[in-house]
């Protein structure tokens, strides 16, 4: 009941209440994204959905424009406090996780969930092993349980394992704790680099 149609409810729920805070928000950080290199405000991610649709993320945009693509020896993406792709407005948002919040927007779209797990880059599916898949029996969170207790601070095969455990023990409980803890990451901004 909860999964299939509370969360849901809850999910349209915050997202419209959060909604004006976003429009706020972007009146604030739209304007500092565009003024640095006079680039696009939103980054648009192709990433896999509930069922392993593609839907295409919003985050407010961190790297330089048309910058390359960089990835870690275990196909994660690079991501290092020294990064020079990275806009000097886009650190901020990044640590703060500021970046994310356009998401409420995929929230309310119905791509996306409040909780749920990190959605992996499209092009990766091939990749996924039989017992990572039940990651995508549910709708990907803008946070989730591996990123409230973990962040980036797991490999790639250890962050599917641990999402496919929580698309398969959803509960209200289990979601409450993650909002908890990722209040608590948020503010110690604990993990934020892979390097």
């Amino acid at each position: 009941m909860y999964q299939n149609k509370i969360k849901r409810i809850l999910d349209l729920a915050v997202a419209l209440c959060v909604l004006p805070f976003f429009i706020l928000l972007f009146l604030v950080v739209a304007p500092l994204i565009w003024l640095e290199d006079r680039g696009s405000i939103f980054y648009h991610a192709k990433r896999i959905g509930k069922d392993c649709k593609q839907i295409d993320m919003l985050k407010f945009r961190t790297m330089k424009m048309h910058a390359p693509n960089k990835l870690n020896a275990d196909g994660s993406t690079y991501n290092a406090q020294d990064d020079p792709r990275i806009t000097k407005i886009g650190k901020l948002l990044r640590e703060t996780s500021i970046d994310e919040i356009p998401q409420i927007l995929n929230v309310l779209k119905g791509d996306m969930s409040l909780i749920g797990p990190r959605a992996s880059e499209y092009y990766v599916l091939d990749t996924y092993k039989k017992d990572e898949l039940p990651k995508m029996w549910v709708r990907p969170g803008i946070t989730g349980y591996t990123q409230a207790y973990y962040r980036n601070n797991l490999s790639v095969r250890e962050k599917r394992l641990r999402d496919a455990w929580y698309a398969q023990h959803i509960s209200f409980a289990l979601d409450l704790k993650i909002v908890f803890k990722t209040v608590s990451t948020v503010l110690k901004r604990e993990n934020i680099y892979t390097n």
